[in-house]
């Protein structure tokens, strides 16, 4: 009997403890829909332009736009994808993640959690956060990073490349580099 009580408790328990973590997720997200100083849209679509073509998009499913005076902030929850274009209008290359950052003020777009850049000549960066600074034009890390070419993958801890990744850096690489024989054509 005492047996049976103690489990008839523990489920309780359980129960009340599960109720309760949906009720604070619930309200935090009354919070948000609620915060004048946030602003919901769905399907988002930003547009970078220079001299009416397209540079870069960022879009996502979700944006959260927070109003504030000192640091707007536009929050993607869930998931962004950025794509990267030529000055012919052609995409070069995508960027996915799980989560998106972009702080106004700063110039920063920090993209976290299941990191792929996919490049138009097979090339792929995979990482957990990759930093973009707008001003500067360039993308980089200080995380452990997975670049695979058509011949070679090199793991690394830190990244830098140029906003188009034509030319990229990566520290304390290790992995497999394909290496050209003295007798190959340049």
């Amino acid at each position: 009997m005492k047996n049976l009580v103690a489990s008839v408790l523990v489920f309780a328990l359980l129960a009340a403890i599960g109720c309760i973590r949906e009720e604070k997720v619930a309200l935090q997200e009354e919070a948000i829909a609620w915060d004048v100083n946030v602003e919901r849209a769905q399907d988002v679509e930003i547009i970078y332009s220079d001299s009416a073509l397209v540079r870069i998009t960022i879009a996502g499913p979700t944006m959260l736009y927070y109003a504030n005076n000192r640091e707007p902030q536009q929050e993607f929850p869930d998931g962004v994808q950025v794509d990267f274009y030529d000055a012919e209008g052609q995409r070069t290359s995508t960027l996915t993640g799980k989560y998106g950052l972009r702080q106004e003020a700063r110039g920063l777009v920090i993209v976290r959690d299941s990191v792929v850049w996919r490049s138009i000549n097979n090339e792929t960066l995979e990482t957990e956060e990759l930093i973009w600074e707008e001003r500067m034009q360039r993308v980089y890390n200080h995380k452990f990073v997975v670049v695979t070419r058509p011949d070679e993958i090199i793991y690394g801890h830190g990244f830098e490349a140029t906003q188009d990744f034509k030319y990229s850096r990566i520290n304390a690489i290790e992995g497999r580099i394909k290496v050209k024989e003295p007798n190959d054509e340049p």
